[in-house]
């Protein structure tokens, strides 16, 4: 079995695939990739199924040696990788030979960068899923982030999908899937609890992500948001993935993959989910701006993201 050995794990590199939907109900996070549509594409362009499990770095790239070889390819922002004296573009597929280390440096427009190797990485799943959850220790490999001298598996190609070729995303695909950071929400469901003024400093504010944000949620600095009176401490609800939750300090939170599953705070907006792969895009220090559009609006936006996803002028030969 080919083999990836962990030379320099990077600041915080998991496994993850797309995440583990329907477990909310027993307090299970969905986890997976903070950016689905790089590990999307970056399976694509290797042939895996889209839900194939890759590496997940974290602002700073790691260095990995393959003795056996692999077909892979790097997605997300670009973190300036280099095999051997060459440098390795972004969103294509191409060859390590045997024995060679892949070195992954330094977030240089974005906050992750997508490791996708051709068959996937092998570990055991949890409730149908590769994912890491950090925080409870589960899935992934052995539960955590990598460390040096781990030694992960690599899958076994599925005949299902489309065998291995050489492409690359073109530049105006790359264009319409670019990290946007004037995110698109939907109202939420105490977005009635807050003033007018509120909602409107909401919408013209700008907020900076701080360095307190994680994969649970990105906290928010900036104008803090009031609820009106009359609306006390609400009774512990469930949550979705990219609520915007205002705690007691009127500053507000998008909870992310690892959020917890319940919260008991005033929620006044929701990230579309056609914008959940910006989010996880964002580094501390970096400003977002929200606008609200209506519900069949944010359908549309990802049925678009998706027909764009599944077209065949996404991969160039």
């Amino acid at each position: 079995m080919r083999t990836i050995r962990v030379e320099a794990p990077g600041l915080f590199t998991t496994v993850q695939d797309l995440g583990r939907e329907g477990f909310g109900a027993m307090g299970v996070s969905p986890a997976g990739a903070a950016d689905a549509i790089a590990l999307r594409v970056g399976n694509r362009l290797l042939g895996n199924s889209q839900d194939a499990s890759g590496l997940e770095m974290t602002l700073l790239g790691g260095t990995f040696v393959f003795p056996e070889g692999a077909v892979v390819a790097l997605a997300g922002s670009d973190f300036g990788a280099s095999l051997g004296e060459n440098w390795v573009e972004m969103w294509t597929s191409f060859e390590v030979k045997p024995g060679q280390a892949l070195r992954i440096g330094p977030s240089r427009d974005g906050a992750r960068c997508y490791l996708c190797v051709r068959g996937g990485i092998s570990v055991s799943m949890f409730l149908g899923s590769a994912s890491t959850h950090v925080l409870s220790g589960l899935g992934g490999f052995e539960g955590r982030a990598l460390r040096k001298g781990d030694v992960l598996k690599i899958g076994n190609p599925d005949d299902e999908y489309l065998p291995s070729r050489r492409g690359r995303v073109g530049e105006p695909v790359l264009d319409r899937l670019r990290r946007r950071t004037l995110l698109r929400v939907t109202p939420g469901p105490q977005g009635g609890w807050f003033s007018d003024a509120a909602r409107r400093s909401f919408y013209e504010s700008s907020y900076r992500v701080t360095e307190e944000s994680n994969r649970m949620g990105l906290r928010l600095a900036g104008s803090p948001l009031a609820v009106e009176g009359g609306h006390g401490e609400m009774i512990t609800e469930g949550v979705s993935l990219g609520a915007i939750q205002v705690p007691e300090n009127g500053l507000p939170i998008i909870l992310f993959v690892d959020q917890q599953t319940t919260g008991g705070y005033p929620k006044i907006a929701n990230v579309i989910a056609a914008d959940m792969a910006s989010v996880g895009q964002l580094r501390p220090r970096d400003e977002v701006r929200f606008e609200e559009v209506g519900w069949e609006a944010a359908r549309s936006l990802l049925i678009e993201q998706e027909d764009l996803l599944r077209s065949e002028i996404l991969i160039l030969e």
